[in-house]
């Protein structure tokens, strides 16, 4: 599967420009004219987390039911880059967290200077949930034992990576105080079991693939966050909530408490009404295609659909919700 590394190529560009301008049909071998799609680019995250597998649902769904496109998903650094991308026409809908699209459109954070503009919102999808893992050898009982130690902070420019500084920073903690290493969560996973690292932060739906994958190999800990942390956080930012990762997750024994963004759909503005339209209504007439792909899938629902929503709508996705 192609990596979506940034910009589209200059072909790629062009292609886009005479598909938008051109008609929707195409000359076939015999001169007769043959039906011609356009792509629609879906810019997802790393492979071992719910955004992958999601964007491959979403992807199916609208080449089963929405009419005029070719979908396909790309792996990504997500958020941040996906918001950027999008922004800059590099890419269709893309899955983000709530907070990092907030910080991009006020230009609010260290990863957006100035406000970002050129994307909207089309629905809010599932909690992404702060999972402090550690392998059980390395000792890490606390957040604060991090001190000192190497840590997988996310992919840089990454909405784990906005979270991460987050989480630190109620601790009293701050990437001085760490080595911080720029890792998604598959190269995390990987570096933990091969000792090259202490611990990660990881921002996904649950059971996240890659830990999943780490527990099958090797003991782990997942950390929980103080609870006078995690009311600072709720106090100053207004996307957390408390959360709780059950006992037999992983395989761990115990409860532990956390915290929890909401992952999002952004589109580029400039994409029709009538397309967001009808994908939003492919989307909410199929959630059982996203159930079936991964378990944050199941969350997916419209009567929770605007919850969280940290952004303006796209006209498409208003006129969508406005109807039901």
């Amino acid at each position: 599967m192609k990596k979506h590394v940034g910009k589209l190529s200059l072909v790629a560009v062009a292609s886009f420009a005479l598909a938008a301008c051109g008609d929707d049909e195409a000359p076939g071998e015999d001169g007769e004219t043959v039906d011609s799609n356009e792509e629609l680019e879906i810019l997802t995250g790393g492979e071992q987390g719910a955004y992958y597998p999601l964007g491959g649902a979403l992807s199916n769904i609208i080449n089963d039911h929405v009419e005029g496109w070719d979908s396909a998903h790309y792996s990504t650094g997500a958020s941040v880059v996906n918001i950027n991308d999008i922004a800059s026409s590099s890419g269709h809908l893309g899955f983000v967290q709530n907070d990092t699209a907030y910080y991009a459109v006020e230009g609010d954070d260290e990863f957006f200077e100035e406000p970002v503009e050129g994307f909207s919102g089309m629905a809010t999808l599932y909690p992404e949930v702060i999972q402090i893992v550690a392998t059980a050898e390395s000792g890490v009982e606390s957040v604060g034992d991090l001190e000192g130690m190497s840590v997988a902070v996310g992919d840089q420019g990454s909405g784990t990576e906005v979270v991460t500084r987050q989480i630190l920073d109620a601790h009293g903690i701050t990437y001085d105080d760490i080595s911080p290493e720029y890792q998604d969560f598959g190269d995390a996973a990987d570096s933990l079991q091969d000792g090259n690292i202490d611990a990660a932060l990881i921002v996904a739906g649950t059971p996240t693939g890659a830990i999943e994958a780490l527990s099958a190999q090797t003991d782990i800990v997942l950390v929980d966050i103080e609870q006078d942390a995690a009311d600072a956080l709720m106090d100053e930012y207004p996307f957390y909530t408390e959360y709780t990762l059950e006992e037999d997750l992983y395989g761990i024994e115990e409860e532990v408490s956390t915290v929890a963004v909401q992952a999002m759909l952004i589109a580029r503005d400039d994409l029709e009404e009538d397309v967001v339209y009808d994908i939003m209504t492919a989307i909410f007439e199929n959630t059982d295609t996203f159930s079936n792909s991964h378990n944050a899938g199941s969350f997916i629902d419209l009567e929770s659909a605007q919850e969280g929503m940290s952004i303006d709508l796209h006209p498409g996705a208003e006129r969508f919700f406005d109807e039901q």
